[in-house]
């Protein structure tokens, strides 16, 4: 069934209430039965729905897969590992927490970025404008332009320069969009972008929070430790992870210690795996895990800070470099309509 993606602010209000009244003791269905009748106005159709199927005794990750068009795919991941594990409440408890943290880092970079853009449009509204309005003189007086600008005049000429840049933008980002549709889980992309600075240490501190936090879970619950390998790297939501998890979980299978499992993978670095060698040795493992929780969920916060000031300043850079190319071009323009009137 088709449903529109449940705003940030709804999915976060949407985590702490079922933080909150699963840890209290309520059913799973009983919430979402509340959630339908009182909820917010985005969850209400697919928590009847959710509730429905639960007491038919449809489990919940198949309930949500009918409705996965309404959820990021990281709540999805970790719902399911929730449901496995019995840890739905401090599962959407750390939902809740990361949430929390994107929709404050998304209203950051729009903060960062919405005067350059608007001085972005603005100077090209104006360029269009001096366009438009050298044209305009020319035809009054029947004469031709004293001045063009990249060879345009006129009312078309300003149409068309606004059809090309505002095209090249939309250009631009329909490419993006096409590259991330094909690219979604799917290994080889992912793979890039932990490659890309700036942005690939944020992402490999994001899946690496969120591999500890699911370990930590999962090894606590007494599953076994190829199937709490395998949940976790599914809940790290990054597909190059993932696409390691049979090569992980085959070692194991044959009796090869974790350190040495994740080692071959060349997912870790060696900080993690020694800390896997010592945890290993004294037993400690689901401890070790909940301590590189924290210090991931740290690392993340502080890397996606950074990545919005990089993404910030480099929207800045364009902008600023847009309006210094068309500063020059109009001094070209003008002196070159200068010396030609002087000859």
């Amino acid at each position: 069934m088709f449903s529109r993606r449940i705003p940030l602010g709804d999915l976060i209000d949407l985590c702490r209430v079922l933080r909150h009244q699963l840890g209290a003791g309520m059913a799973l269905q009983q919430v979402l039965q509340r959630q339908g009748e009182r909820g917010r106005a985005s969850f209400r159709g697919i928590a009847t729905r959710l509730a429905s199927d639960l007491q038919k005794g449809v489990s919940l990750s198949d309930a949500l897969d009918k409705e996965r068009d309404a959820f990021p795919p990281l709540f999805l991941a970790m719902a399911k590992l929730g449901e496995t594990t019995g840890h739905l409440a401090e599962i959407f408890g750390e939902l809740e927490r990361y949430y929390q943290l994107e929709l404050q880092l998304k209203r950051q970079f729009r903060s960062a970025t919405i005067l350059p853009i608007a001085q972005f449009f603005f100077a090209t509204l104006i360029i269009a404008g001096v366009i438009y309005v050298l044209g305009f003189i020319a035809s009054l007086n029947n004469t031709k332009p004293l001045m063009t600008m990249f060879g345009l005049s006129g009312a078309a000429g300003s149409g068309a320069f606004l059809g090309v840049v505002f095209g090249a933008i939309a250009l631009g980002w329909a490419i993006y969009v096409a590259i991330l549709r094909a690219g979604r889980q799917k290994a080889w992309m992912h793979r890039l972008l932990l490659g890309i600075p700036s942005l690939g240490p944020c992402l490999y501190a994001l899946a690496m929070s969120r591999l500890t936090l699911a370990l930590q879970l999962t090894l606590d619950s007494g599953l076994s430790i190829g199937k709490a390998l395998r949940l976790s790297l599914e809940a790290t939501g990054n597909a190059h992870f993932v696409a390691h998890a049979d090569d992980i979980v085959n070692a194991i299978k044959k009796g090869r210690p974790l350190h040495d499992a994740l080692e071959n993978s060349r997912l870790f670095g060696s900080d993690v795996l020694d800390m896997v060698v010592s945890a290993e040795a004294s037993g400690s493992v689901p401890e070790m895990m909940r301590h590189l929780a924290q210090q991931y969920q740290e690392e993340t916060g502080r890397r996606m800070t950074m990545l919005t000031r990089v993404a910030g300043g480099a929207v800045w850079c364009c902008v600023a470099g847009f309006i210094i190319w068309a500063i020059f071009s109009l001094y070209g323009i003008y002196f070159g309509a200068l010396a030609q009137f002087a000859k």
